[in-house]
């Protein structure tokens, strides 16, 4: 195109005009050319044929536009179907300035210049604005995908339904309703900053959602207001938040001249005041992590007292005993203050007072010494000094050694061989009580021959419809370990395992 016709007629200089739109946009003069080139080649089958394949080229060095027909080189146009010769021409037909193309080459063609007309202007402005606008959207977002993570300010452009549309300067924000914190509100034109929580790409282009109610926000406050946090010498180990209401924290460092909590309080309360401001009076409470979960626990309950706690391994839960007068603290308001802690720890809490926590130890002991007398045969004197010296199963005292028995106090060799042997044969007893319950309930006999599981443990599994070989091999060594809290997971391992083998074997037992 001679002196490089401007789409409204007017002469300029192409590249310039990529350059000056890239750095608006923020997009490279690349990008913007082949906006243009799509534009022009739209305008071109405008007026030459919408069915040809047209196709623009700017030069990139010197400007020049040039609007080319192509066609490709085919050995016989009679032996396509009508709809495909199209854009096609015969080997044969070539000009003789052509003569070297091949089957499937291309016969370029240039156009003359176009003069474009008013629709074809707009439509090939439509094309470019469109073009620069992806463009756009890209640029966008490879600038915020990676700060997923990070705290942005901005300003609220519009009000949706809840939603706040947060204006980040190079691109928009969505801060759902949900992702406030409880009664705030923001209006039109107000600053306000947020945590990036995730960055998404869709047909629309980037969508980035904003927090405020994320707990990720919360640390990230922490680490502006204490530098120990930033440099990494404070760590924080956990964090549990009711947005807006209240939030626990647990920080933790290796330096023992340093005072984590006292830290991230600040002088008079400094820093902490100034995340609870940014979190509009949301209540936080600093709390010191430890190795040992009791400890942690306690300190997570804060500001209650604590007297006693009892841990239970297995199912990660903790019973914590607190003073009569102190319930109501550890428990807080709607359960708030042991529900935060359980989050922290990771772990079920508990709370009770010292009567309830005595009267449910008068009550177990009642049901274990009962529990003695009827199956052991023993005098209310016995059964109580068994379970005063900690023993909470028939199985312990089967299991125990003589000497260890007969060491509690009023014991003699005799008592204690006796009170064994009757511990034995009530499991025994036990035992043959539950083969039967089994068999009448149709569990087959690969299982009541497991030299692993228990009666007890079968009926776990029978509750749960697990009567035969093959429902045992289609569980996981995980499911198995929820039907059966009391066995070790490489244990359950084996058993699935040794249960599927028979899948794996011909008829003649051969694998």
């Amino acid at each position: 195109m001679e002196n490089n016709e401007v789409l409204e007629g007017q002469n300029f200089d192409i590249l310039d005009v990529a350059k000056n739109i890239a750095k608006e946009k923020g997009i490279t003069p690349d990008e913007v050319i082949e906006a243009m080139e799509m534009a022009i080649a739209k305008a071109g089958r405008t007026k030459y044929g919408h069915e040809l394949d047209i196709r623009a080229s700017v030069d990139r060095k010197t400007g020049y536009i040039g609007l080319f027909r192509y066609q490709e080189v085919v050995k016989d146009l009679e032996e396509l179907p009508l709809e495909e010769r199209t854009n096609k021409i015969n080997l044969d037909k070539l000009p003789k300035d052509n003569s070297s193309l091949k089957i499937g080459d291309f016969l370029v063609d240039e156009l003359p210049p176009l003069n474009f007309g008013r629709i074809a202007v707009q439509t090939a402005k439509q094309v470019i604005h469109q073009k620069v606008k992806e463009a756009e959207k890209v640029v966008q977002f490879n600038e915020f995908k990676d700060k997923v993570g990070e705290i942005v300010n901005g300003i609220v452009k519009r009000v949706e339904y809840g939603n706040l549309i947060v204006d980040l300067g190079k691109g928009e924000a969505i801060l759902r309703r949900e992702e406030l914190l409880n009664r705030e509100i923001f209006r039109r034109s107000d600053r306000i900053r947020a945590y990036i929580s995730d960055v998404k790409f869709d047909l629309k282009g980037p969508q980035i959602f904003l927090s405020r109610a994320h707990n990720s926000f919360l640390v990230k406050l922490f680490q502006q207001e204490v530098p120990e946090i930033y440099d990494g010498v404070i760590e924080v180990k956990s964090v549990a938040r009711d947005p807006g209401s209240r939030a626990k924290i647990a920080v933790y460092t290796k330096e023992k001249s340093i005072d984590p909590v006292g830290a991230c309080v600040g002088m008079r309360g400094s820093r902490v005041q100034a995340v609870v401001n940014e979190l509009q009076g949301e209540k936080i409470d600093i709390v010191l992590w430890s190795e040992d979960i009791a400890t942690f626990v306690v300190n997570a309950l804060g500001p209650a007292e604590v007297d006693k706690v009892i841990i239970e391994e297995d199912l990660k839960k903790i019973d914590v005993i607190v003073p009569d007068d102190q319930l109501s603290l550890a428990i807080g308001r709607k359960g708030q203050n042991v529900r935060l802690a359980s989050a922290l720890s990771g772990w079920s809490i508990d709370i009770l007072t010292t009567s309830q926590e005595s009267d449910r130890r008068n009550e177990e002991f009642k049901s274990l010494s009962q529990k003695f007398i009827s199956n052991l045969d023993v005098d209310e004197v016995i059964a109580h000094l068994l379970v005063t010296e900690g023993f909470s199963s028939i199985k312990e005292i089967a299991m125990v050694s003589q000497d260890e028995l007969s060491s509690i106090e009023g014991f003699d060799d005799n008592l204690s061989s006796e009170l064994i042997n009757r511990a034995k044969v009530c499991l025994e007893k036990i035992k043959n009580e539950n083969l039967a319950l089994l068999k009448k309930d149709g569990v087959d006999e690969y299982l009541l021959n497991q030299k692993d599981l228990t009666t007890e443990q079968l009926l776990k599994l029978k509750e749960n419809n697990i009567k035969n070989r093959d429902q045992l091999a289609d569980l996981s060594s995980y499911e198995l370990l929820e039907i059966i809290t009391d066995i070790e997971s490489k244990k359950a391992e084996e058993i699935i395992i040794e249960s599927r083998k028979h899948w794996f074997e011909d008829k003649d037992g051969r694998k």
